[in-house]
Protein backbone atom coordinates (compact mmCIF):
# COMPACT_ATOMS: atom_id res chain seq x y z
CA UNK A 1 0.00 0.00 0.00
CA UNK A 2 1.04 3.56 -0.65
CA UNK A 3 1.91 5.23 2.57
CA UNK A 4 0.88 9.06 2.48
CA UNK A 5 -1.53 10.28 0.42
CA UNK A 6 -4.00 13.31 0.29
CA UNK A 7 -4.25 17.55 0.12
CA UNK A 8 -2.55 17.62 3.48
CA UNK A 9 0.61 15.69 2.75
CA UNK A 10 0.45 17.87 -0.76
CA UNK A 11 0.25 21.19 1.09
CA UNK A 12 2.78 20.21 3.75
CA UNK A 13 5.38 19.07 0.79
CA UNK A 14 4.64 22.26 -0.48
CA UNK A 15 5.66 24.03 1.70
CA UNK A 16 8.77 22.39 3.61
CA UNK A 17 10.11 22.09 -0.70
CA UNK A 18 9.22 26.38 -0.28
CA UNK A 19 11.51 26.80 2.58
CA UNK A 20 13.90 24.06 1.38
CA UNK A 21 13.90 26.35 -1.82
CA UNK A 22 13.95 30.00 -0.09
CA UNK A 23 16.84 29.17 1.86
CA UNK A 24 18.70 27.50 -1.40
CA UNK A 25 18.07 31.38 -2.79
CA UNK A 26 19.53 33.14 0.47
CA UNK A 27 22.90 31.21 -0.24
CA UNK A 28 23.33 31.39 -3.56
CA UNK A 29 21.74 35.51 -3.81
CA UNK A 30 25.47 36.93 -3.31
CA UNK A 31 26.23 34.84 -6.28
CA UNK A 32 23.48 35.26 -8.49
CA UNK A 33 21.25 37.99 -7.34
CA UNK A 34 17.94 38.37 -8.62
CA UNK A 35 18.72 34.88 -10.71
CA UNK A 36 19.03 33.13 -7.50
CA UNK A 37 15.34 33.54 -6.42
CA UNK A 38 14.62 33.13 -10.66
CA UNK A 39 16.50 29.61 -9.96
CA UNK A 40 14.88 28.20 -6.43
CA UNK A 41 11.45 29.03 -7.54
CA UNK A 42 12.06 27.17 -10.74
CA UNK A 43 13.06 24.32 -8.90
CA UNK A 44 10.26 24.81 -6.39
CA UNK A 45 7.73 24.75 -9.58
CA UNK A 46 8.85 21.06 -10.50
CA UNK A 47 8.86 20.40 -7.12
CA UNK A 48 5.08 21.50 -6.61
CA UNK A 49 4.73 19.44 -10.06
CA UNK A 50 6.18 16.17 -8.43
CA UNK A 51 4.17 16.58 -5.76
CA UNK A 52 0.61 17.45 -7.55
CA UNK A 53 0.86 14.61 -9.75
CA UNK A 54 2.94 11.51 -8.42
CA UNK A 55 0.67 11.78 -4.81
CA UNK A 56 -2.44 10.57 -4.53
CA UNK A 57 -4.65 13.40 -4.26
CA UNK A 58 -7.47 11.19 -2.05
CA UNK A 59 -5.40 9.70 0.82
CA UNK A 60 -3.85 6.78 0.40
CA UNK A 61 -5.23 4.43 -2.52
CA UNK A 62 -4.40 1.30 -1.09
CA UNK A 63 -3.73 -1.93 -3.47
CA UNK A 64 -4.33 -1.57 -7.01
CA UNK A 65 -4.49 -4.72 -8.18
CA UNK A 66 -2.93 -6.36 -11.13
CA UNK A 67 -5.44 -6.47 -13.45
CA UNK A 68 -6.92 -3.01 -12.81
CA UNK A 69 -3.32 -2.07 -14.20
CA UNK A 70 -3.03 -0.52 -17.39
CA UNK A 71 0.04 -1.95 -19.11
CA UNK A 72 0.87 1.26 -21.43
CA UNK A 73 0.30 5.03 -22.06
CA UNK A 74 -3.65 6.22 -22.99
CA UNK A 75 -2.38 7.31 -26.77
CA UNK A 76 -6.10 8.68 -27.06
CA UNK A 77 -5.52 12.18 -27.58
CA UNK A 78 -7.71 14.53 -25.97
CA UNK A 79 -9.30 11.29 -24.75
CA UNK A 80 -11.42 10.57 -21.34
CA UNK A 81 -10.26 13.27 -18.37
CA UNK A 82 -11.93 14.54 -15.69
CA UNK A 83 -13.49 17.37 -15.86
CA UNK A 84 -12.43 19.15 -12.59
CA UNK A 85 -9.32 18.59 -10.20
CA UNK A 86 -9.71 19.42 -6.37
CA UNK A 87 -7.84 22.88 -6.42
CA UNK A 88 -8.80 23.51 -10.22
CA UNK A 89 -12.76 24.30 -11.51
CA UNK A 90 -11.40 23.59 -15.08
CA UNK A 91 -11.03 20.48 -16.50
CA UNK A 92 -7.84 18.49 -16.13
CA UNK A 93 -6.74 19.42 -19.59
CA UNK A 94 -6.02 23.33 -18.10
CA UNK A 95 -4.54 22.02 -15.03
CA UNK A 96 -2.24 20.12 -17.09
CA UNK A 97 -1.39 23.12 -19.40
CA UNK A 98 -1.13 25.78 -16.90
CA UNK A 99 1.00 24.11 -14.06
CA UNK A 100 3.66 24.29 -16.71
CA UNK A 101 3.49 27.09 -17.21
CA UNK A 102 5.42 28.89 -14.35
CA UNK A 103 8.65 26.85 -15.15
CA UNK A 104 8.84 28.48 -18.59
CA UNK A 105 8.85 31.73 -17.61
CA UNK A 106 11.23 30.90 -15.11
CA UNK A 107 13.76 28.93 -17.37
CA UNK A 108 13.65 32.30 -19.29
CA UNK A 109 14.02 34.36 -15.99
CA UNK A 110 16.81 32.18 -15.26
CA UNK A 111 18.57 31.54 -18.64
CA UNK A 112 18.42 35.33 -19.77
CA UNK A 113 21.69 36.11 -17.02
CA UNK A 114 23.81 34.45 -19.53
CA UNK A 115 24.94 34.88 -22.96
CA UNK A 116 24.85 30.79 -23.21
CA UNK A 117 20.66 31.69 -22.66
CA UNK A 118 19.42 31.50 -26.50
CA UNK A 119 20.91 27.73 -25.88
CA UNK A 120 19.66 27.17 -22.05
CA UNK A 121 15.98 28.48 -23.13
CA UNK A 122 15.77 25.56 -26.06
CA UNK A 123 17.25 22.84 -24.03
CA UNK A 124 15.18 23.53 -20.64
CA UNK A 125 12.16 23.43 -22.59
CA UNK A 126 13.47 19.63 -24.01
CA UNK A 127 13.98 19.16 -20.27
CA UNK A 128 10.78 20.03 -19.54
CA UNK A 129 8.94 17.57 -21.68
CA UNK A 130 11.26 14.85 -21.13
CA UNK A 131 9.93 15.57 -16.98
CA UNK A 132 6.38 15.80 -18.26
CA UNK A 133 7.43 11.88 -20.27
CA UNK A 134 8.76 10.95 -17.03
CA UNK A 135 6.42 12.10 -14.47
CA UNK A 136 3.64 10.31 -16.79
CA UNK A 137 5.85 7.12 -16.77
CA UNK A 138 6.37 7.25 -13.44
CA UNK A 139 2.37 7.00 -13.01
CA UNK A 140 1.89 4.00 -15.26
CA UNK A 141 4.54 2.24 -13.26
CA UNK A 142 3.60 3.04 -9.68
CA UNK A 143 -0.05 1.77 -10.17
CA UNK A 144 -0.20 2.12 -5.92
CA UNK A 145 -0.23 5.71 -6.86
CA UNK A 146 -3.70 5.61 -8.52
CA UNK A 147 -2.93 7.59 -11.35
CA UNK A 148 -3.02 7.00 -15.07
CA UNK A 149 -0.25 7.84 -18.09
CA UNK A 150 -1.90 9.70 -20.57
CA UNK A 151 0.26 10.95 -23.72
CA UNK A 152 -2.60 13.77 -23.72
CA UNK A 153 -1.02 14.89 -20.35
CA UNK A 154 2.36 15.40 -22.08
CA UNK A 155 0.88 17.71 -24.68
CA UNK A 156 -0.52 19.82 -22.51
CA UNK A 157 2.44 20.08 -20.07
CA UNK A 158 4.58 20.94 -23.24
CA UNK A 159 1.91 23.64 -24.01
CA UNK A 160 1.60 25.13 -21.01
CA UNK A 161 5.99 25.02 -20.76
CA UNK A 162 5.81 26.68 -24.61
CA UNK A 163 3.21 29.40 -23.16
CA UNK A 164 5.03 29.93 -20.36
CA UNK A 165 8.74 30.41 -22.08
CA UNK A 166 6.73 33.01 -24.17
CA UNK A 167 5.10 34.92 -21.50
CA UNK A 168 9.19 34.47 -20.09
CA UNK A 169 10.37 36.28 -23.14
CA UNK A 170 8.56 39.00 -22.89
CA UNK A 171 8.78 39.46 -19.37
CA UNK A 172 12.64 39.08 -19.72
CA UNK A 173 12.66 42.14 -21.63
CA UNK A 174 11.06 44.06 -18.84
CA UNK A 175 13.45 42.50 -16.04
CA UNK A 176 16.19 42.26 -18.24
CA UNK A 177 18.03 39.88 -16.00
CA UNK A 178 21.46 39.95 -17.95
CA UNK A 179 22.13 43.53 -16.31
CA UNK A 180 22.76 42.05 -13.39
CA UNK A 181 25.85 39.77 -15.14
CA UNK A 182 29.31 40.68 -13.73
Amino acid sequence: MFPVGGIEVMLLGTALSAAVCVVLALVLRRRLGFTAWTLAALLWSLVVIAIITLIPASGAPGIVPAEGRLDTCSFDIGGPAPDGFWIFSGGQRLLNTVVFVPPGVLLVLTAARWRIGWVLVPLGLVLLAGYSAGIELTQLELARIDRACDVTDIIDNVTGAVIGVLVGLVLAVVVRPWRLRR
